[in-house]
């Protein structure tokens, strides 16, 4: 079993990017190495697989790749949560402040019926801003949230403040 530490050794640093002064974490190296996706998306399931959700609602985009494998790996069906526009069908919308200004989120109307349990899965975790949007999001169609669940948590931008009232488990931090 690989530990947080030499997983990291699969997360590449890239500077100065989306802007300036930002280093962003990029799990491509990780996607890439087949045992290493595999074990990451073990892991990532392993906090919920006593008691799955219904639903694993994962956050656009890269949250959809290890979401959409630990729904496979825990038997439950998925909902993606996008940005806004990007979804063909009637959405219920969620807005959130980022650093540098606001965004949204939404979901179909129809992806969750009161009362299902549902995770919420996502690459990285940085202010929490999106998380707890994801969150509110789902809670607006009556889910119930089991907790949300990350890759990658910046332990340093204290995104864990915003999510208070949810189980939160990270598998790497920084």
């Amino acid at each position: 079993m690989t530990t947080p530490e030499e997983l990291k050794q699969y997360v590449r640093d890239v500077p100065d990017y989306p802007q300036k002064g930002i280093i962003f974490r990029d799990i491509t190296p990780l996607l890439g190495d087949r045992r290493i996706f595999a074990e990451v998306v073990g892991l990532m399931s392993k906090a919920w697989a006593a008691r799955p959700p219904d639903l694993v609602a994962a956050i656009e985009a890269r949250g959809f790749i290890p979401g959409s494998a630990i729904a496979v790996k825990l038997g439950c069906g998925f909902v993606p949560i996008r940005k806004t526009g990007k979804l063909p069908w009637t959405t219920v919308m969620e807005s959130y402040e980022l650093e540098y200004g606001t965004d949204s989120l939404e979901v179909h109307s129809d992806a969750i019926q009161p009362g299902q349990s549902v995770l919420i899965v996502d690459d990285v975790l940085a202010t929490g801003g999106t998380a707890s949007a994801a969150v509110r999001l789902m809670r607006k169609l009556g889910a119930d949230v089991v907790g949300v669940q990350v890759l990658i948590e910046l332990g340093y931008l204290e995104g864990r403040k915003r999510l208070q009232d949810v189980k939160l488990v990270s598998e790497i931090v920084y």
